[in-house]
C-alpha cells in the first residue's frame, strides 16, 4: 500500500531526527519512492518552516529547538517495543533493565486502549536463564566504567582456567548472543583484548580516568579487526 504523502512526510522528519546524518538514499530506500522524490519532500517540509539542515547529496540533520508531538505508534510498533523490553530484560544488567522497564511503562501509559491492550496481551516472553547475579553485577560495573572513561581492575579466568589479573581501559560492552563481552586496552599486556563477562572473577572500577589516545581506542580496534577480516577473507 502507498503511503500518504503527508504520512510520509511526517515519517522523513522521524527518521532525519533520530540519526545524525541521513541521506536521501536511505529515506528513498526507507520511504520506498525514488531519491528524486525525497528531494522534493524535504524541500517542500523547508519551505514549510521545518529546520532541515543539509543539501542533496551530502546528508540532512534536523536543526535545534525542533520537535513534534508526542509520538503514537501502531499496534505492531507497540507490539515490538513489549517483546524487545522482554527479551532485553533478561540479559542486561540491573540499572538498565529497570530503566528499559519504566520507558515502556511510560510509553504504554500515553497509547490508545486498542494498542495497549494489543501490546499488554503479546505472547512473547523471555523465560529466566539469561545473565546470573555475578554476572549482573559485573556487567553493570564495567558498562557504567565505560560509560564515565574509569579504568578498571579485573580478576579473570579464560576458557583454560587459567588465572590472570589486568588493569585496563574498558571500551564497550557487547553482547553476542547468551554471552557478554567486554573490549579493552590491557595496560597489563599493551594491547587489545576481548575478555568473557562471565569469566570475570573480581572487578573494581578505579579512580583514574583515561582519554583517547591514538592506536589505544574503540574506533581503532575496530579497523584492526576489520583488516583482520579482510586479510582472512571474512570481508569482502
Amino acid at each position: 500500500m502507498t503511503m500518504r504523502r503527508a504520512d510520509r512526510l511526517f515519517h522523513i522528519i522521524q527518521l532525519i531526527r533520530g540519526r545524525r546524518l541521513t541521506t536521501a538514499a536511505f529515506l528513498a530506500q526507507r520511504m520506498e519512492v525514488s531519491e528524486r522524490t525525497i528531494y522534493r519532500d524535504v524541500a517542500d517540509l523547508q519551505h514549510q518552516g521545518v529546520p532541515i539542515e543539509g543539501e542533496a547529496g551530502v546528508g540532512y540533520r534536523l536543526g535545534a529547538g525542533f520537535d513534534l508531538p508526542p509520538m503514537m505508534f501502531t499496534q505492531d510498533e507497540a507490539k515490538a517495543l513489549v517483546a524487545s523490553v522482554r527479551v532485553a530484560q533478561v540479559w542486561l544488567d540491573p540499572a538498565l533493565a529497570q530503566s528499559a522497564q519504566d520507558a515502556l511503562g511510560k510509553i504504554m501509559s500515553v497509547l490508545p486502549g486498542d494498542a495497549r491492550a494489543a501490546a499488554e496481551a503479546l505472547a512473547v516472553f523471555a523465560p529466566g536463564g539469561g545473565l546470573g547475579p555475578p554476572a549482573q553485577r559485573t556487567l553493570q560495573t564495567l558498562r557504567e566504567a565505560v560509560q564515565a572513561r574509569c579504568k578498571v581492575f579485573i580478576q579473570y579466568r579464560d576458557l583454560s582456567d587459567k588465572a590472570s589479573e589486568r588493569t585496563l581501559r574498558p571500551l564497550g560492552c557487547f553482547y553476542w548472543g547468551k554471552v557478554w563481552t567486554l573490549a579493552a586496552w590491557c595496560e597489563t599486556r599493551e594491547d587489545f583484548r576481548s575478555f568473557r563477562i562471565d569469566r570475570v572473577t573480581y572487578v573494581r572500577r578505579l579512580d583514574e580516568r583515561f582519554r583517547d589516545e591514538p592506536g589505544r581506542t574503540l574506533a581503532d580496534l575496530v579497523r584492526l579487526d576489520e583488516a583482520r577480516a579482510r586479510e582472512q577473507g571474512w570481508a569482502c
